[in-house]
């Protein structure tokens, strides 16, 4: 049965590693749902978050596939139950909505979103949740009119303790032991 997982790539930053990473789902004809990289709390190294639909036995291959990345320090995957995660949202809406009354205003505070800028023509609003809630949002705004919207990736922190550091020490001590 296919399930949601979400699976960390720990990496150096190197040139094309990006596109290896993608590769090892597009050979498997995998939809990407969500990635997102950017740096990691530790120095020179980076972190992808991707998020698959995929059986079990799947993920664990993934994630096998990716270990042998050369560049690739490590790669987790993880069910929902084990990060917590959040996606950020822009939409952009003509300044006019908010002319007839307080609808637009009431709809933002309850969807605990926030204005980010006011133009003559339009009013970016930004909406940080699950994509659920952003779309949610999306739905509503779309009934008084909506220019652009963007999403997110996700990004994601494993509510245990990130298991990289555990590794790297593992891996140091065993160099130590050699």
């Amino acid at each position: 049965m296919e399930k949601e997982y979400t699976i960390t790539v720990f990496s150096e930053n190197q040139t094309g590693l990006l596109q290896r990473i993608v590769s090892v789902f597009t050979r498997r004809h995998i939809n990407i749902e969500s990635l997102t990289v950017s740096k990691s709390s530790l120095p020179g190294i980076h972190r992808f978050t991707i998020v698959v639909l995929v059986t079990e036995e799947m993920v664990l291959k993934l994630v096998a596939q990716l270990d042998k990345q050369v560049e690739v320090l490590k790669a987790f995957h993880y069910e929902r139950e084990g990060i917590v995660y959040q996606e950020i949202a822009l939409y952009k809406v003509p300044t006019s909505a908010f002319s007839n009354g307080d609808h637009v205003e009431r709809l933002i505070r309850a969807h605990s979103a926030r204005i980010l800028v006011i133009e003559p023509d339009y009013v970016v609003i930004e909406k940080t949740g699950h994509a659920h809630e952003t779309e949610l949002l999306l739905r509503e705004l779309e009934k008084i009119g909506i220019y652009e919207f963007v999403r997110s990736g996700r990004v994601a922190i494993v509510k245990a303790m990130e298991r990289l550091n555990t590794y790297l020490k593992d891996m140091e001590i065993q160099l130590d032991h050699n």
